[in-house]
């Protein structure tokens, strides 16, 4: 199974507004990713709320073709 990181990075990116992506592969196996997300559309939400926004861009493919991904989440401010 497993995800490409360059597709996961374009979906996060077109679906948030102005985000900024990072991914990392975990183990190298195309399957356990980090991403690190920086979007002025997380101000004033909480980080669940900032959560849901980068599993809503990933449409429906967390748990399917997208293993496990660690999310992290910033506002430009916080960065």
């Amino acid at each position: 199974m497993g995800m490409d990181a360059s597709l996961i990075q374009e979906l996060i990116e077109t679906g948030i507004d102005d985000a900024s992506v990072t991914i990392t592969d975990l183990r190298g196996d195309g399957d356990h990713y980090a991403a690190h997300v920086v979007s002025s559309a997380f101000v004033g939400k909480s980080r669940l709320q900032q959560h849901q926004m980068v599993y809503k861009a990933l449409q429906g493919r967390m748990g399917n073709e997208l293993h496990a991904l660690a999310i992290q989440t910033s506002t430009p401010q916080d960065n």
